[in-house]
Protein backbone atom coordinates (compact mmCIF):
# COMPACT_ATOMS: atom_id res chain seq x y z
CA UNK A 1 0.00 0.00 0.00
CA UNK A 2 2.92 2.34 1.21
CA UNK A 3 5.09 1.61 -2.52
CA UNK A 4 1.66 1.89 -4.54
CA UNK A 5 0.67 4.80 -2.92
CA UNK A 6 3.99 6.88 -3.78
CA UNK A 7 3.64 5.57 -7.17
CA UNK A 8 -0.06 6.50 -7.08
CA UNK A 9 0.71 10.65 -5.91
CA UNK A 10 3.45 10.83 -8.27
CA UNK A 11 2.11 9.87 -11.57
CA UNK A 12 -1.70 9.22 -11.17
CA UNK A 13 -2.44 12.64 -9.30
CA UNK A 14 -2.95 14.66 -12.12
CA UNK A 15 -4.16 12.05 -13.90
CA UNK A 16 -7.43 11.28 -11.84
CA UNK A 17 -8.23 15.19 -10.98
CA UNK A 18 -8.48 16.29 -14.69
CA UNK A 19 -10.33 13.12 -15.31
CA UNK A 20 -12.36 13.81 -12.21
CA UNK A 21 -13.08 17.57 -13.42
CA UNK A 22 -14.06 16.28 -16.73
CA UNK A 23 -16.08 13.68 -15.81
CA UNK A 24 -17.77 15.81 -13.64
CA UNK A 25 -17.94 19.31 -14.65
CA UNK A 26 -15.39 20.28 -11.75
CA UNK A 27 -12.28 22.68 -11.47
CA UNK A 28 -10.41 21.33 -8.59
CA UNK A 29 -6.67 22.53 -8.59
CA UNK A 30 -4.21 20.40 -10.22
CA UNK A 31 -0.72 20.42 -8.67
CA UNK A 32 2.42 20.45 -10.70
CA UNK A 33 4.68 17.34 -9.00
CA UNK A 34 7.88 16.25 -10.46
CA UNK A 35 8.22 12.47 -11.08
CA UNK A 36 10.97 11.20 -9.57
CA UNK A 37 13.22 9.26 -11.57
CA UNK A 38 12.94 5.80 -12.28
CA UNK A 39 9.84 5.62 -9.29
CA UNK A 40 7.89 2.99 -11.27
CA UNK A 41 10.84 0.47 -12.02
CA UNK A 42 11.64 1.03 -8.45
CA UNK A 43 8.21 0.75 -6.70
CA UNK A 44 7.83 -2.72 -8.63
CA UNK A 45 10.98 -3.69 -7.43
CA UNK A 46 10.00 -3.29 -3.61
CA UNK A 47 6.71 -4.41 -4.23
CA UNK A 48 7.92 -7.74 -5.56
CA UNK A 49 10.49 -7.97 -3.05
CA UNK A 50 8.17 -7.79 -0.21
CA UNK A 51 5.45 -10.28 -1.67
CA UNK A 52 8.27 -12.78 -2.18
CA UNK A 53 9.64 -12.34 1.38
CA UNK A 54 5.97 -12.44 2.42
CA UNK A 55 5.17 -16.09 1.10
CA UNK A 56 8.49 -17.43 2.34
CA UNK A 57 9.10 -19.59 5.25
CA UNK A 58 10.48 -18.02 8.40
CA UNK A 59 14.56 -17.97 8.12
CA UNK A 60 14.28 -18.47 4.65
CA UNK A 61 15.76 -15.22 3.37
CA UNK A 62 18.68 -14.26 5.39
CA UNK A 63 19.31 -10.42 3.49
CA UNK A 64 20.81 -7.76 5.84
CA UNK A 65 19.30 -4.34 5.40
CA UNK A 66 22.28 -3.35 3.42
CA UNK A 67 21.61 -6.20 0.94
CA UNK A 68 17.89 -4.86 0.36
CA UNK A 69 18.93 -1.02 -0.17
CA UNK A 70 21.89 -2.01 -2.76
CA UNK A 71 18.99 -4.29 -4.39
CA UNK A 72 16.82 -1.66 -4.73
CA UNK A 73 18.93 1.21 -5.73
CA UNK A 74 21.24 -1.06 -7.50
CA UNK A 75 21.67 2.05 -10.78
CA UNK A 76 22.08 -0.08 -14.04
CA UNK A 77 19.13 -0.68 -14.50
CA UNK A 78 17.07 1.76 -12.14
CA UNK A 79 15.53 4.30 -14.71
CA UNK A 80 14.59 1.92 -18.03
CA UNK A 81 14.59 -1.48 -16.14
CA UNK A 82 15.08 -4.62 -16.78
CA UNK A 83 12.76 -5.60 -13.14
CA UNK A 84 15.08 -7.43 -10.86
CA UNK A 85 13.84 -10.02 -8.54
CA UNK A 86 15.88 -10.23 -4.88
CA UNK A 87 16.89 -13.96 -5.68
CA UNK A 88 18.63 -12.95 -9.49
CA UNK A 89 20.96 -10.06 -8.33
CA UNK A 90 20.90 -10.14 -3.53
CA UNK A 91 22.58 -13.84 -3.70
CA UNK A 92 25.65 -11.90 -6.49
CA UNK A 93 26.30 -9.75 -3.49
CA UNK A 94 27.26 -12.69 -1.52
CA UNK A 95 29.16 -14.06 -4.04
CA UNK A 96 33.19 -13.46 -3.06
CA UNK A 97 33.94 -13.77 -6.81
CA UNK A 98 32.07 -10.59 -8.34
CA UNK A 99 34.00 -8.61 -6.43
CA UNK A 100 36.96 -9.32 -7.88
CA UNK A 101 38.14 -7.76 -11.49
CA UNK A 102 36.80 -10.19 -14.59
CA UNK A 103 38.46 -9.06 -17.77
CA UNK A 104 35.86 -11.20 -19.49
CA UNK A 105 33.02 -9.65 -18.03
CA UNK A 106 34.12 -6.63 -18.75
CA UNK A 107 34.58 -7.08 -22.20
CA UNK A 108 31.14 -8.61 -22.57
CA UNK A 109 30.03 -5.87 -20.70
CA UNK A 110 31.74 -2.98 -22.78
CA UNK A 111 29.98 -5.10 -26.15
CA UNK A 112 26.55 -5.54 -24.88
CA UNK A 113 26.58 -2.11 -23.67
CA UNK A 114 27.88 -0.58 -27.27
CA UNK A 115 25.33 -2.94 -28.71
CA UNK A 116 22.50 -1.05 -26.75
CA UNK A 117 23.79 2.12 -27.38
CA UNK A 118 24.15 1.62 -31.05
CA UNK A 119 20.97 0.99 -31.15
CA UNK A 120 19.55 3.86 -29.32
CA UNK A 121 21.74 6.64 -30.80
CA UNK A 122 22.12 4.72 -34.44
CA UNK A 123 18.31 3.38 -35.34
CA UNK A 124 16.21 4.91 -32.81
CA UNK A 125 17.60 8.47 -32.66
CA UNK A 126 17.72 8.54 -36.32
CA UNK A 127 14.08 7.29 -36.44
CA UNK A 128 12.41 9.34 -34.36
CA UNK A 129 12.01 12.67 -36.25
CA UNK A 130 9.61 9.88 -38.85
CA UNK A 131 7.21 9.87 -35.61
CA UNK A 132 6.57 12.82 -34.57
CA UNK A 133 5.22 14.85 -37.56
CA UNK A 134 2.79 12.14 -38.07
CA UNK A 135 1.18 11.83 -34.94
CA UNK A 136 1.30 15.56 -34.03
CA UNK A 137 -0.99 15.69 -37.48
CA UNK A 138 -2.47 12.89 -37.11
CA UNK A 139 -5.94 14.61 -38.60
CA UNK A 140 -4.06 15.42 -41.63
CA UNK A 141 -2.26 12.87 -42.51
CA UNK A 142 -2.72 10.46 -45.62
CA UNK A 143 -2.90 6.32 -46.07
CA UNK A 144 1.25 6.22 -46.27
CA UNK A 145 2.18 8.92 -44.09
CA UNK A 146 -0.16 6.91 -41.38
CA UNK A 147 1.95 3.74 -42.02
CA UNK A 148 5.22 5.58 -42.06
CA UNK A 149 4.57 6.65 -38.88
CA UNK A 150 3.16 3.63 -37.37
CA UNK A 151 5.72 1.43 -38.81
CA UNK A 152 8.59 3.98 -37.55
CA UNK A 153 7.08 4.45 -34.19
CA UNK A 154 7.15 0.72 -33.65
CA UNK A 155 10.46 0.40 -35.08
CA UNK A 156 11.87 3.37 -32.62
CA UNK A 157 10.63 1.75 -29.37
CA UNK A 158 11.74 -1.34 -30.04
CA UNK A 159 15.33 -0.28 -30.84
CA UNK A 160 15.00 2.63 -27.80
CA UNK A 161 13.69 0.32 -24.84
CA UNK A 162 15.65 -2.42 -25.83
CA UNK A 163 19.17 -0.53 -26.46
CA UNK A 164 18.42 0.73 -22.64
CA UNK A 165 18.38 -2.82 -21.18
CA UNK A 166 20.72 -4.01 -23.61
CA UNK A 167 23.02 -0.70 -21.77
CA UNK A 168 21.54 -2.27 -17.93
CA UNK A 169 22.97 -5.32 -18.97
CA UNK A 170 26.17 -4.15 -20.38
CA UNK A 171 26.80 -1.77 -16.85
CA UNK A 172 25.64 -4.96 -15.18
CA UNK A 173 28.17 -7.34 -16.39
CA UNK A 174 31.35 -4.84 -15.94
CA UNK A 175 30.55 -5.04 -12.05
CA UNK A 176 30.08 -8.77 -12.44
CA UNK A 177 26.49 -8.72 -11.90
CA UNK A 178 23.93 -10.97 -14.29
CA UNK A 179 20.93 -9.25 -14.65
CA UNK A 180 18.17 -10.88 -16.52
CA UNK A 181 17.35 -10.42 -20.29
CA UNK A 182 14.42 -8.31 -21.14
CA UNK A 183 13.69 -8.20 -24.61
CA UNK A 184 14.14 -11.37 -26.96
CA UNK A 185 13.39 -10.86 -30.56
CA UNK A 186 9.75 -9.74 -29.98
CA UNK A 187 8.77 -9.01 -33.62
CA UNK A 188 9.55 -12.25 -34.34
CA UNK A 189 6.53 -13.93 -32.18
CA UNK A 190 4.04 -15.98 -34.13
CA UNK A 191 1.43 -14.86 -31.86
CA UNK A 192 0.40 -11.92 -29.24
CA UNK A 193 1.30 -14.90 -26.33
CA UNK A 194 4.71 -15.62 -27.76
CA UNK A 195 5.12 -11.59 -28.33
CA UNK A 196 4.90 -11.28 -24.61
CA UNK A 197 7.23 -13.98 -24.18
CA UNK A 198 9.62 -11.62 -25.70
CA UNK A 199 8.66 -7.93 -25.39
CA UNK A 200 9.66 -6.46 -21.28
CA UNK A 201 9.97 -10.10 -20.01
CA UNK A 202 10.64 -8.91 -16.65
CA UNK A 203 7.16 -6.94 -16.50
CA UNK A 204 5.59 -10.12 -18.19
CA UNK A 205 6.76 -12.04 -15.79
CA UNK A 206 5.63 -9.48 -13.01
CA UNK A 207 2.06 -9.27 -13.92
CA UNK A 208 1.90 -13.19 -14.16
CA UNK A 209 3.34 -13.31 -11.49
CA UNK A 210 1.98 -10.43 -8.84
CA UNK A 211 -1.13 -10.22 -10.70
CA UNK A 212 -2.70 -12.88 -13.07
CA UNK A 213 -1.86 -15.07 -11.17
CA UNK A 214 -3.32 -14.27 -7.27
CA UNK A 215 -6.44 -13.24 -9.48
CA UNK A 216 -7.20 -16.83 -10.12
CA UNK A 217 -4.84 -17.04 -13.47
CA UNK A 218 -6.36 -20.27 -15.32
CA UNK A 219 -7.78 -22.04 -12.44
CA UNK A 220 -11.16 -21.06 -12.00
CA UNK A 221 -12.29 -22.06 -15.88
CA UNK A 222 -11.97 -20.23 -19.25
CA UNK A 223 -14.31 -17.05 -18.68
CA UNK A 224 -12.65 -15.99 -15.77
CA UNK A 225 -8.97 -16.60 -17.27
CA UNK A 226 -10.47 -13.82 -19.83
CA UNK A 227 -11.20 -11.44 -17.31
CA UNK A 228 -8.49 -11.87 -15.17
CA UNK A 229 -5.92 -11.50 -18.41
CA UNK A 230 -7.95 -8.51 -19.51
CA UNK A 231 -7.69 -6.68 -16.12
CA UNK A 232 -3.88 -7.65 -15.68
CA UNK A 233 -3.53 -6.08 -19.15
CA UNK A 234 -5.67 -2.82 -18.49
CA UNK A 235 -3.39 -2.34 -15.11
CA UNK A 236 -0.04 -2.78 -17.04
CA UNK A 237 -1.60 -0.42 -19.43
CA UNK A 238 -1.78 2.17 -16.72
CA UNK A 239 1.18 1.23 -15.37
CA UNK A 240 3.03 2.54 -18.27
CA UNK A 241 1.48 5.95 -18.30
CA UNK A 242 -1.09 7.96 -16.56
CA UNK A 243 -3.64 8.34 -19.44
CA UNK A 244 -6.87 6.88 -20.54
CA UNK A 245 -4.84 5.46 -24.47
CA UNK A 246 -2.76 3.70 -21.89
CA UNK A 247 -5.40 2.09 -20.62
CA UNK A 248 -7.31 0.67 -23.43
CA UNK A 249 -3.39 -0.11 -24.75
CA UNK A 250 -3.43 -2.53 -22.18
CA UNK A 251 -7.48 -3.51 -22.71
CA UNK A 252 -6.79 -4.11 -26.45
CA UNK A 253 -3.71 -6.61 -25.68
CA UNK A 254 -6.09 -8.39 -22.83
CA UNK A 255 -8.97 -8.92 -25.83
CA UNK A 256 -5.38 -9.84 -27.92
CA UNK A 257 -4.50 -12.60 -25.87
CA UNK A 258 -8.00 -13.43 -24.97
CA UNK A 259 -8.82 -14.40 -28.66
CA UNK A 260 -5.04 -16.19 -29.15
CA UNK A 261 -6.09 -18.59 -26.19
CA UNK A 262 -9.54 -18.73 -27.68
CA UNK A 263 -8.19 -19.50 -30.94
CA UNK A 264 -5.50 -22.46 -29.33
CA UNK A 265 -8.48 -24.33 -28.10
CA UNK A 266 -10.05 -24.78 -31.64
CA UNK A 267 -6.83 -26.43 -32.38
CA UNK A 268 -6.59 -24.69 -36.25
CA UNK A 269 -2.99 -24.19 -37.09
CA UNK A 270 -1.99 -21.35 -39.42
CA UNK A 271 0.83 -20.69 -41.68
CA UNK A 272 3.62 -19.37 -39.91
CA UNK A 273 3.44 -16.62 -42.42
CA UNK A 274 0.11 -16.09 -41.70
CA UNK A 275 0.65 -15.67 -37.95
CA UNK A 276 3.55 -13.40 -38.04
CA UNK A 277 1.76 -10.92 -40.48
CA UNK A 278 -1.22 -11.42 -38.00
CA UNK A 279 0.60 -10.83 -34.80
CA UNK A 280 3.07 -8.02 -36.33
CA UNK A 281 -0.30 -6.02 -37.55
CA UNK A 282 -2.16 -6.18 -34.19
CA UNK A 283 1.30 -4.82 -32.23
CA UNK A 284 1.79 -1.85 -34.82
CA UNK A 285 -2.24 -0.98 -34.60
CA UNK A 286 -1.72 -0.95 -30.45
CA UNK A 287 1.27 0.77 -30.63
CA UNK A 288 -0.64 4.08 -32.73
CA UNK A 289 -2.82 3.97 -29.16
CA UNK A 290 0.39 3.78 -27.08
CA UNK A 291 1.78 6.93 -28.85
CA UNK A 292 -1.27 8.92 -29.52
CA UNK A 293 -1.69 12.02 -27.29
CA UNK A 294 -5.50 11.25 -27.34
CA UNK A 295 -8.23 8.55 -28.36
CA UNK A 296 -9.35 11.08 -31.74
CA UNK A 297 -5.63 11.43 -32.92
CA UNK A 298 -5.59 7.37 -32.66
CA UNK A 299 -8.76 7.15 -34.62
CA UNK A 300 -7.65 9.57 -37.31
CA UNK A 301 -4.28 7.54 -38.24
CA UNK A 302 -6.23 3.96 -38.10
CA UNK A 303 -8.70 5.11 -39.79
CA UNK A 304 -5.80 6.64 -42.45
CA UNK A 305 -3.85 3.41 -41.94
CA UNK A 306 -7.37 1.75 -43.53
CA UNK A 307 -7.96 4.33 -46.56
CA UNK A 308 -10.88 5.74 -45.07
CA UNK A 309 -8.96 8.71 -45.51
CA UNK A 310 -8.62 8.26 -49.04
CA UNK A 311 -5.36 7.13 -50.75
CA UNK A 312 -2.83 9.76 -51.79
CA UNK A 313 -0.03 9.22 -53.77
CA UNK A 314 2.78 12.05 -54.12
CA UNK A 315 2.13 14.36 -57.18
CA UNK A 316 5.67 13.07 -59.00
CA UNK A 317 3.69 10.19 -59.46
CA UNK A 318 1.25 11.29 -61.88
CA UNK A 319 2.94 11.97 -64.72
CA UNK A 320 4.42 8.49 -64.35
CA UNK A 321 1.37 6.64 -63.81
CA UNK A 322 -1.65 8.62 -64.70
CA UNK A 323 -3.74 5.43 -64.60
CA UNK A 324 -3.64 4.98 -61.08
CA UNK A 325 -6.24 8.25 -60.85
CA UNK A 326 -8.64 5.75 -62.69
CA UNK A 327 -8.48 3.37 -59.89
CA UNK A 328 -9.52 6.04 -57.21
CA UNK A 329 -6.25 7.49 -56.08
CA UNK A 330 -5.36 10.52 -55.77
CA UNK A 331 -1.92 12.70 -55.99
CA UNK A 332 -1.29 15.56 -53.51
CA UNK A 333 1.73 16.68 -51.35
CA UNK A 334 2.99 14.63 -48.90
CA UNK A 335 3.80 16.86 -46.07
CA UNK A 336 4.72 14.59 -43.34
CA UNK A 337 6.64 12.35 -45.27
CA UNK A 338 10.17 12.10 -44.06
CA UNK A 339 11.89 11.59 -47.36
CA UNK A 340 10.85 10.03 -50.89
CA UNK A 341 8.01 7.22 -50.80
CA UNK A 342 9.46 4.18 -51.68
CA UNK A 343 13.36 5.43 -49.89
CA UNK A 344 10.75 5.42 -46.49
CA UNK A 345 9.43 2.00 -47.10
CA UNK A 346 12.36 0.61 -48.48
CA UNK A 347 14.52 2.00 -44.57
CA UNK A 348 11.61 0.69 -42.85
CA UNK A 349 11.52 -2.80 -44.88
CA UNK A 350 15.12 -2.68 -44.15
CA UNK A 351 14.64 -2.25 -40.15
CA UNK A 352 11.96 -5.04 -39.94
CA UNK A 353 13.76 -7.63 -41.48
CA UNK A 354 17.07 -6.80 -39.01
CA UNK A 355 14.64 -7.65 -35.93
CA UNK A 356 12.60 -10.23 -38.21
CA UNK A 357 15.67 -12.05 -39.51
CA UNK A 358 18.70 -11.19 -37.80
CA UNK A 359 20.64 -12.20 -34.33
CA UNK A 360 19.48 -10.39 -31.44
CA UNK A 361 22.11 -8.28 -28.71
CA UNK A 362 22.38 -11.23 -26.41
CA UNK A 363 22.78 -13.73 -29.36
CA UNK A 364 25.44 -11.91 -30.86
CA UNK A 365 28.01 -11.35 -27.77
CA UNK A 366 27.58 -15.00 -27.46
CA UNK A 367 29.36 -15.32 -30.41
CA UNK A 368 31.89 -12.58 -28.92
CA UNK A 369 35.60 -13.40 -29.10
CA UNK A 370 38.88 -11.16 -27.64
CA UNK A 371 40.21 -10.99 -31.66
CA UNK A 372 40.24 -7.61 -34.21
CA UNK A 373 37.52 -8.26 -36.04
CA UNK A 374 35.31 -7.89 -33.00
CA UNK A 375 37.27 -4.92 -31.29
CA UNK A 376 37.49 -2.74 -34.99
CA UNK A 377 33.05 -3.55 -34.72
CA UNK A 378 32.82 -2.55 -31.31
CA UNK A 379 35.08 0.38 -32.01
CA UNK A 380 33.65 1.72 -35.21
CA UNK A 381 29.55 1.43 -33.26
CA UNK A 382 30.99 3.13 -30.38
CA UNK A 383 33.11 6.07 -32.33
CA UNK A 384 29.71 6.37 -34.00
CA UNK A 385 27.90 6.55 -31.15
CA UNK A 386 29.88 9.25 -29.57
CA UNK A 387 29.93 11.51 -32.64
CA UNK A 388 26.19 11.61 -32.77
CA UNK A 389 26.00 13.01 -29.72
CA UNK A 390 26.45 16.51 -29.90
CA UNK A 391 22.40 17.17 -30.14
CA UNK A 392 19.58 16.45 -27.77
CA UNK A 393 18.09 13.29 -27.79
CA UNK A 394 14.89 12.02 -26.67
CA UNK A 395 14.70 9.42 -23.90
CA UNK A 396 11.75 7.76 -24.94
CA UNK A 397 10.78 5.35 -22.06
CA UNK A 398 11.43 8.24 -19.72
CA UNK A 399 7.57 8.92 -19.22
CA UNK A 400 6.62 5.61 -18.34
Amino acid sequence: AFNLGILGYYKYTEFFLSSFNNLLGLNLPIPEILLPLGVSFYSFTQIAYLVDVYRTEPGECQYTFIHYLLFVIFFPQLIAGPILRHNELIPEFENRKNFMFSHENVALGLATFVLGLGKKVMIADNIAPWVAPVFEHASDVTFLEAWVGALSYTIQLYFDFSGYSDMAIGLGLLFNFHMPVNFNSPYKALSIVDFWRRWHITLSHFLRDYLYIPLGGSRKGEARRYVNLTTTMLLGGLWHGAGWTYVVWGGLHGLYLSINHGWRKLGIPLPPVVSWLLTFTAVVVSWVLFRAATFGDAIAILQAMVGASGIVLPTEFQASYPWLGQLGLQFGQLDYMPTYVGQSFLILASLIGIVVFFPNTQELVKRFEPNLRWVFAIGFVAAVCLVSMNQVSEFLYFQF
